[in-house]
């Protein structure tokens, strides 16, 4: 499990004015809500884009706002595509000792025949949804390619499932899958088309006689 802290401030101005006024100050508009009453609050942009340049429902946050600590996941975010920033934040608030469902990344490990042979690596799942414990959340989970050759697939069934996690998603659905190359069909060349149709007209003006 990973662990990391957010400095948090409490906001009560929640107008679109105001979270604009917040942006300009350098803070992203957020929101904390889960087991208890929603909490406005705002984060030094340049602090959690330092933290988290890679946003994760897998990070434990620990939030602290005027005192108090609130542990919780990145659920949703908003952000500006055009500049990179990110505009808005959702915080879900998880409780210790009570079991979740979140998102973590599959990472394939292991080097697959197919690939050498020219085949393509294929997930099926870049995000996989599990349940546990937030002390048990993994970083990711991993699915060994190692041996598979073209046209081999494996399945979630073959996930590495650390001890505590149960993976909700049903094991028979392919998690990997070595496929060919997909060779792209080119357009005839200017001359070639040329040539075609000058050979259809030879076609059709003997086929009149």
């Amino acid at each position: 499990m990973e662990q990391k802290t957010l400095t948090g401030f409490a906001r009560t101005e929640l107008k679109k004015g105001a979270a604009k006024r917040l942006r300009r100050e350098g803070k992203i508009p957020a929101i904390i809500y889960g087991h208890s009453e929603p909490v406005p609050i705002s984060v030094p942009a340049n602090e959690f884009e330092k933290k988290y340049s890679d946003l994760s429902e897998s990070t434990i946050i620990t939030i602290s706002v005027g005192g108090k600590e609130y542990d919780v996941l990145i659920k949703d975010y908003q952000e500006n595509t055009m500049r990179g920033e990110v505009t808005h934040l959702d915080f879900f608030e998880i409780e210790r000792g009570k079991k979740l469902k979140t998102h973590v990344p599959l990472h394939a490990v292991g080097t697959a025949q197919g690939i050498k042979e020219g085949g393509i690596l294929e997930l099926g799942f870049h995000e996989i949804e599990i349940e546990c414990l937030p002390k048990d959340i993994p970083s990711h989970l991993e699915i060994n390619v190692e041996g598979m050759a073209i046209g081999d697939s494996r399945h979630i069934s073959d996930i590495s499932v650390p001890e505590g996690v149960t993976v909700l998603v049903s094991t028979d659905m392919v998690a990997a899958s070595i496929t060919t190359a997909k060779v792209e069909e080119t357009a005839p060349e200017e001359g070639e088309e040329e040539a075609a149709a000058a050979d259809a007209a030879a076609a059709e003006a003997s086929a009149a006689e």
